[in-house]
């Protein structure tokens, strides 16, 4: 019991007051104050007179007070208020967060109704031989499974891109941390915290956005892929939509489009150098800049060594030999066929759900002579002659292409040529008046006066401006006399001879008028080797054409071509004329340099006005090809002719296409070929019996004969006969 001053018995203040009690006589009545919180002290208030006592005890109260139950208050530290406001500022940035994360998450569409996009198609476009021409869609390439790949191409990307992919769960708050280290210690963006999941929810579902409110969406879709799909499925929807620069989604159309092969058939090199482009597809594309794609490439072989992905040996043959990217075949060119392919798919399949298979016609090693033929001659000799472009088309008789050329260099131009341009096509365009004459009763013997001509105010000439006088039919069109077919065109008349043109294949609007003799109607060169095509299988008109069949994915058949075609457009007899007269062309005529020894060729120069288009279409029984060289705006070139340029790049390809085939006869050439002309026939005189028949309309009934074995200049025997003539009228000396 305390004692009036307020102490024990050993003198120190006593606050063991009974509860609900006084201190004894004249004693104070101590209560803890509202100041008594957590971190605060203990006051004291003395009521009902205070003394010294009391007084004094103020300071043990700060080292020892008591609650009134006896409870010691006791002064937080510092360290404990940081960690209790730390504690409370992490509930409230949880709190933040939390609803930071609700926010955005109310801007995707509900969790239920998310699907993975599905993929763009693609059309797969193959060769005759089942090789890849190109692939054309969205995305540049077909689906792969992981299954179909070698196991360290998908490991390059998790070596390179996301080491901790399958212990994560979408979100990598370890790799976060680790790229936030880098980043500090580097000064600069140097990596990024992204795992292969969260670059998969931005592929599939948000734009390219470099935003927080588009990192948080993409982390809160990470996590629902990762709760949706395997590891090997997530990797595997990663791998074919991620982007590799050039048009190339996914690793199929990268590894086509950089290498030219199957992504199932990269080496370990080609596969470091496809996960190391992703980082920046633009920057480190090898075609672009290869030192910086190898560089890359180096990096990723060392972490997949480091994570035991490759072995030493495997590392040491990856940097030892880099991988490169592959040249294109053909310079690109099998890009024109597919582009003509594309134009012509909608009418064999209907929408295209899913990928395709295109089956086509063309010969890959034809595709890439042709290109090398058409490029090489330009290279030489385009600059002398002011030729800037040209345009191939090769195609069995049937109407198969075979190789499609639409232009010097896709890369630099990608209008097709060869299916679009119309240019007027010349004197190639003759044999369409010459097979409307023979179809009214003329033969290759007919005879026509070679002399100028005048129609109207129009007086067309001669190439070389010299009148070779009377002349047959088969030596006026391997000469390409111009008043001969004019005269043949105002006899059958011009409407029958675009009839004609039309009737073969000829699509493009014809003028009937007296120039359509000399090709003045323009025309495209598709067109016009599809109309040669009749004289190379006998008579029957041709569509050309270039897809065989499609296919899905699956191995459904979508499409297959039948048999089809124009029909009979020109009669046999006519076909046999026709070809012995164009074969001449070869042996007399304006494309004789092109001549290939062992085969029966025939065809056709051909010169626009003022030399702005040169063509030369030719034929074996086998193959049918055309060429066009000229400017696209119309500039007059420098001389180039039917005869020159054309007909290099003609035998240049054809000797390539035919050799090792065995030869096939031109259909009714035997019949109709001219006769061979022996020392005896030339020293002895012609029969008068066919001369004066020529002279009065009625040609000689021809008769089959061999193959010339040599020939001469048939003007020459022409004047021969006219010397026969004069001398038996009395007309000569």
């Amino acid at each position: 019991m305390a004692n009036g001053r307020g102490r024990d018995g050993r003198g120190e203040p006593n606050f063991d007051v009974p509860e609900g009690r006084g201190a004894g006589r004249g004693g104070a009545d101590l209560r803890l104050s509202r100041d008594d919180r957590p971190g605060g002290g203990v006051a004291s208030r003395v009521r009902d007179g205070e003394d010294k006592g009391s007084r004094r005890a103020k300071p043990a109260a700060k080292s020892g007070a008591r609650r009134s139950g006896g409870k010691k208050v006791r002064r937080r530290s510092l360290l404990g208020r940081l960690v209790y406001a730390g504690w409370v500022l992490g509930l409230w940035a949880v709190v933040g967060i939390a609803g930071l994360i609700a926010y955005h998450a109310s801007q995707l569409p509900p969790i239920d109704q998310l699907a993975v996009p599905k993929r763009p198609p693609n059309i797969a476009i193959l060769a005759s031989d089942g090789s890849l021409l190109a692939n054309r869609g969205e995305t540049g390439g077909r689906v792969v499974g992981i299954k179909e790949l070698p196991t360290y191409l998908p490991r390059a990307f998790v070596a390179i891109e996301d080491r901790r992919f399958y212990s994560h769960f979408g979100v990598d708050p370890v790799g976060i941390l680790r790229a936030i280290g880098q980043n500090l210690t580097r000064r600069g963006v140097a990596q990024g915290g992204s795992t292969l999941t969260q670059q998969l929810a931005k592929n599939l579902f948000l734009t390219p956005e470099r935003s927080a409110s588009r990192k948080i969406q993409e982390a809160i879709l990470a996590l629902w892929l990762e709760h949706k799909y395997t590891k090997d499925e997530l990797l595997e929807l990663y791998l074919n939509r991620v982007y590799f620069g050039a048009g190339a989604y996914g690793v199929e159309a990268a590894a086509q489009r950089y290498f030219g092969k199957p992504a199932k058939n990269v080496s370990v090199a080609e596969a470091a150098m496809l996960g190391g482009l992703v980082q920046a597809p633009s920057r480190l594309a090898p075609n672009r800049n290869l030192p910086a794609a190898q560089a890359r490439a180096a990096q990723v072989v060392a972490a997949m060594q480091e994570l035991g992905f490759i072995t030493a040996q495997d590392a040491k043959v990856a940097l030892a030999q880099p991988a490169r990217p592959a040249s294109s075949r053909g310079g690109g060119s099998a890009n024109y066929v597919a582009d003509l392919v594309m134009d012509v798919l909608d009418d064999f399949v209907g929408t295209i759900e899913g990928d395709i298979v295109v089956q086509t016609t063309i010969d890959t090693t034809l595709q890439a002579t042709a290109e090398k033929a058409l490029v090489d001659e330009l290279n030489a000799k385009g600059g002398r002659y002011n030729v800037g472009q040209g345009a191939l088309v090769s195609m069995r008789p049937d109407g198969a292409i075979r190789a499609l050329i639409g232009g010097r260099d896709y890369a630099q131009s990608q209008f097709n040529r060869a299916t679009t341009a119309k240019r007027q096509p010349g004197s190639s365009f003759k044999p369409f008046v010459y097979l409307a004459a023979v179809e009214r009763g003329a033969t290759p013997d007919t005879v026509k006066e070679d002399a100028p001509i005048k129609i109207g105010n129009w007086q067309p000439e001669n190439y070389s401006h010299q009148y070779e006088g009377p002349v047959t039919l088969r030596t006026a069109l391997a000469l390409s006399l111009n008043t001969v077919a004019v005269r043949l065109g105002q006899e059958v008349g011009a409407k029958a001879v675009v009839q004609t043109a039309q009737r073969l294949g000829i699509s493009s609007p014809l003028q009937a008028n007296g120039s359509i003799a000399l090709g003045t109607s323009e025309v495209t060169p598709l067109e016009m080797v599809g109309a040669y095509g009749a004289f190379a299988n006998g008579g029957t008109g041709v569509i050309p054409y270039v897809v065989a069949g499609v296919k899905g994915v699956d191995g459904k058949v979508l499409y297959k071509r039948g048999e089809g075609g124009l029909g009979r457009v020109i009669d046999p007899n006519a076909v046999g004329m026709m070809n012995a007269m164009m074969h001449e062309t070869f042996v007399i005529g304006t494309a004789k340099k092109g001549d290939i020894p062992g085969w029966d060729l025939a065809g056709k120069t051909g010169t626009s006005q003022d030399f702005r288009d040169a063509w030369f279409i030719g034929y074996s029984g086998s193959l049918v090809t055309g060429i066009w060289l000229g400017n696209d705006d119309g500039e007059p070139t420098k001389k180039a002719s039917g005869g020159n340029l054309p007909v290099e790049i003609w035998k240049t390809y054809m000797s390539v296409a035919l050799k090792g085939q065995t030869p096939v006869p031109l259909p009714g050439l035997n019949r109709w070929r001219k006769a061979p002309e022996t020392t005896a026939s030339v020293a002895s005189a012609p029969n008068p019996g066919n001369i004066l028949g020529q002279i009065f309309g009625e040609p000689p009934a021809p008769a089959p004969a061999p193959r010339a074995t040599a020939a001469r200049r048939p003007a020459a025997r022409d004047a021969d006969d006219r010397n026969f003539i004069e001398k038996l009228f009395g007309l000569g000396d």
